[in-house]
């Protein structure tokens, strides 16, 4: 850590920190787009006379235009590390030489973890971690379970794991980094069990949290053309366990698309007759309005078939199924309006947060450990387990926020008050790493 002398000498440099942010991993999920303009809105917050520039992933769906919209003074870099672990473009080059610090952005497993270690052996420079989870123990690969598990089950495997377990490059670069923000305290709690040497090792919450943008216009004006009003509604979400990416992504089935489809097929009956019970009871007993719609593009279609299509016609004509895909400063303004967000994806009970909205977290086994993020900031009472929870105890959770919306809001503020003091001191040391770059 800096010395306050050396701290106050560099900022009376009236130097502008340049920070090359890595994020935008994939444009297919309005929680991987909303990475990006939760960080830039955070670093906007609380240093404001940052130099930002986007290495992004993939920037599809309009995500490019809007970071464009939201951040005009932002800067785009283009390229990928080649082989021998240098930039394949001369602008990449150009941005690492000229960054103060490398900010690995929001995401699940460190996301382009190996760019971030050939930076840090090309440049020497500082190397940052703003919110990611590593789960050690679910998933496909050799060593893990495809089922998943709990989050009390998870965390209690990741810490039996041996000291030697974390892969060794991966232990390599993060013994090196300035900082390692944990999104969630499963990962915070494994990396210290596996004795890393990073200064700082802490929970901070996704940057989702942190998003600014919303996109009112639009959003209030597809409200109105549905008759959905504020406060009337709810707005639900699907998940598979397993997303389907081989279908999105238009490619080849591998061994292991089998085990997901099967885990799939005999999961999402299950899973989602729970949600429709829930509906079914908060149409028929508040006689307001379901919207059902989407975080990733292949929900889209998956609400329509196991959230909508099963109804009783009685709760039908009272869903409404959102049947596009749309960006996350859309999906915030609508949210902003619901009575309530219930969702089994992760991201968009955090979009519902940050617009003051009460939102329910249904997690599944196999969506890794990052939901102890709702744990950790505060948020167990909306937090559910799918595979311990019935439709009736998501409802009777329900009704308490219906009938008591201004008791729900204040829970919201309360959360987000925790969030906020976290997301600041993620920000204080993103300039003390780039000033000490």
């Amino acid at each position: 850590m800096l010395r306050r002398s050396l701290l106050m000498a560099l900022a009376g440099q009236g130097r502008a920190p340049k920070i090359l942010l890595r994020s935008s991993w994939q444009s297919v999920n309005i929680g991987d787009i909303g990475h990006t303009p939760g960080a830039l809105s955070l670093i906007e917050k609380y240093l404001p006379e940052a130099e930002v520039t986007l290495w992004p992933g993939k920037l599809e769906h309009g995500s490019r235009q809007l970071l464009e919209r939201g951040f005009p003074k932002l800067k785009f870099v283009e390229g990928t590390v080649s082989p021998e672990g240098k930039p394949t473009t001369p602008e990449l080059a150009r941005a690492w030489a000229g960054t103060d610090l490398y900010l690995s952005g929001s995401g699940s497993g460190f996301p382009a973890s190996g760019h971030a270690l050939a930076f840090l052996k090309a440049t020497g420079k500082p190397v940052g971690v703003f919110g990611v989870s590593l789960d050690p123990v679910s998933g496909l690969t050799p060593g893990r379970d495809p089922e998943g598990g709990t989050l009390k089950s998870l965390r209690a495997r990741a810490l039996a794991l041996p000291p030697g377990h974390l892969d060794a490059d991966l232990r390599y670069l993060i013994d090196r980094v300035a900082f390692f923000f944990c999104r969630d305290t499963i990962t915070r709690d494994y990396l210290r069990q596996q004795r890393v040497k990073a200064p700082v090792v802490e929970f901070g919450p996704d940057a989702q949290l942190g998003m600014k943008l919303r996109d009112d216009e639009r959003g209030w004006a597809w409200l109105r053309s549905r008759g959905l009003e504020e406060s009337q509604f709810i707005s639900v979400i699907p998940r598979l366990r397993y997303t389907p990416y081989y279908k999105i992504r238009n490619e080849a089935r591998v061994p292991a698309d089998d085990v997901r489809d099967a885990i799939n097929k005999r999961t999402t009956e299950t899973d989602h007759a729970k949600l429709r019970d829930m509906m079914v009871r908060y149409v028929r007993e508040t006689g307001h309005k379901v919207m059902v719609c989407a975080e990733m593009t292949y929900e889209v279609e998956l609400g329509k078939q196991v959230l909508v299509d099963p109804l009783p016609e009685d709760v039908k004509k009272n869903v409404v199924w959102r049947e596009t895909y749309w960006l996350p400063d859309e999906a915030a303004s609508i949210y902003a309006r619901a009575a309530a967000v219930v969702s089994v994806e992760c991201h968009s009970p955090l979009i519902a947060l940050k617009v003051g909205t009460p939102t329910f977290y249904v997690r599944q086994p196999t969506d890794t450990c990052k939901g102890q993020m709702y744990r950790d900031i505060g948020a167990d009472h909306w937090f559910f387990e799918v595979e311990e929870t019935s439709g009736e105890q998501l409802w009777r959770r329900l009704q308490r926020v219906v009938n008591r919306p201004a008791e729900a809001r204040a829970e919201v503020t309360k959360i987000m008050a925790r969030v906020e003091a976290r997301q600041k001191a993620m920000v204080e040391r993103v300039k003390l790493a780039a000033l000490a770059g």
